[in-house]
């Protein structure tokens, strides 16, 4: 079985534990920073996953580093360990935070501007964008990109929304290239 198929079993089975105790929220949470841990510390992950160290140690240094976690959490975690899987802990996160954001009806959106964008200009966008994507609000990452000149383009899942002044300029030189 492909790591991509584990992972979604892992992170839907989580889901649904975390969904049955009422505790989405606050697993999300600590799901985001669990994630951001193995993304920012890939030594970290070469310790759990370095043969030649004792399972028990392994096991000791989750504990400790995630003592603060829920039961399910934890266990999940420590359930990828024993099972030789925490290599793939970061997908299981992204399934379990998909259908978290399915759940609560909110969509992931990258937001491509020349400039950072205030939290009034995200705030702004996802109130105009969630709507026309039938969902309640959107989670903003913002990313600057000075070719952009002015304006914004959104990606929200496969849909792109180009506003940007650079986007006009293409549209303006394929349109006069046409008639050409």
């Amino acid at each position: 079985m492909s790591n991509g198929v584990v992972a979604r079993r892992y992170g839907v089975a989580l889901f649904q534990l975390a969904k049955e105790q009422h505790i989405l929220d606050e697993a999300s949470k600590q799901l985001e920073i669990i994630k951001n841990v193995f993304n920012e510390n890939p030594q970290f992950l070469e310790i759990l996953t370095h043969p030649k160290i004792d399972r028990q140690k392994k096991k000791a240094l989750m504990e400790e580093t995630f003592s603060t976690c829920l039961p399910p959490v934890q266990h999940a975690l420590l359930l990828l360990l024993d099972r030789h899987r925490i290599a793939i802990v970061t997908e299981v996160i992204d399934h379990f935070l998909a259908l978290y954001d399915e759940e609560k009806s909110v969509a992931k959106a990258l937001v491509y501007s020349a400039k950072a964008l205030s939290e009034d200009e995200k705030s702004s966008l996802s109130n105009t964008f969630s709507k026309k994507v039938n969902k309640k609000s959107l989670h903003i990452e913002n990313i600057v990109d000075p070719s952009l000149i002015g304006g914004v383009k959104l990606r929200i899942g496969n849909r792109i929304y180009d506003g940007s002044v650079k986007g006009r300029l293409d549209r303006v030189r394929s349109t006069l290239t046409k008639r050409s």
